[in-house]
């Protein structure tokens, strides 16, 4: 995590109601034409109410032979369009672990948070957007406790986090839409306590370097680096992704390989 140093390994290429008609028959109109003829009232039963969504009734008038009732079909009710839920990232520390004193717990890779740092990553990764993986980088006031620089939040937003969204874009590149992570590989052997007074550091931390993350894609298994984690209390933080440093502002994927490839080499801060 030095702020100085350091080397790039590899870069990428990279209710309706229906109306009903009745009609009654007139008297007769005539006594000497239609003496001892009467019509009687000529009446349809009452139909009884239907339930549709149409708010409009559809009937047609009765003619004097006969009544005709037609009310509009029921309609179905237009289907609901669910939108797809949003991914969201999850915690890794606890809320502001950052403003807490370091630990000298050294971090586990089959626990929770280790868990969700590395399904946050892989979400940025797969949509391109960095802020996914926030939670699982390492705390800007956390890194304003261990580095013993003038300003370590300016560093944080002026190299860290920018180093690591133009390393975020180009593993973007490379990855193909509808990869899936199977394995981050953590090389425990290398993992190594940085004290402090190294590296430009107030405070010490575990280190871990050339972490792999393992992933499939059209049936074939490709993977790429994590150039260097470190600690937080107790949990593994990414703070490099492509490399720890570079000559300019652009991204970098850290050792692409197909297949599962090698972690490490040991080293760095």
């Amino acid at each position: 995590m030095s702020s100085q140093g350091g080397g790039v390994r590899r870069q990428s290429r990279h209710g309706l109601r229906p109306a009903v008609a009745a009609l009654a028959l007139a008297a007769a109109l005539g006594a000497a034409a239609l003496a001892g003829c009467a019509a009687g009232p000529a009446t349809q039963p009452a139909t009884g109410p239907s339930t549709s969504t149409s708010p409009v009734s559809a009937t047609r008038a009765a003619s004097a032979a006969s009544t005709a009732t037609r009310s509009a079909p029921a309609s179905t009710p237009p289907a609901t369009a669910t939108a797809p839920a949003r991914p969201s990232a999850l915690p890794v520390g606890s809320p502001g672990a950052g403003r807490l004193p370091q630990t000298s717990a050294q971090p586990r890779t089959d626990d929770a948070a280790f868990s969700h740092a590395t399904r946050d990553i892989w979400l940025a990764v797969t949509t391109g957007n960095a802020s996914y993986a926030l939670p699982a980088f390492f705390p800007e006031q956390a890194y304003q406790q261990v580095k013993a620089i003038a300003d370590p939040s300016g560093d944080w937003r002026g190299r860290l986090w920018l180093d690591f969204t133009l390393d975020l874009a180009a593993v973007r590149r490379l990855v193909k839409p509808g990869a899936t992570l199977t394995q981050v590989v953590v090389p425990t052997q290398y993992e190594q306590w940085i004290p402090a007074g190294a590296c430009y550091n107030s405070e010490g931390y575990w280190h871990a370097p050339g972490a792999r993350l393992v992933y499939r894609e059209g049936g074939d298994t490709h993977s790429f680096g994590i150039a260097s984690l470190i600690s937080w209390r107790g949990n593994w933080y990414l703070i490099h992704l492509g490399a720890l440093t570079r000559g300019g502002a652009y991204g970098i994927v850290d050792d692409p390989e197909t297949g599962p490839g090698v972690p490490g080499p040991p080293g760095g801060c």
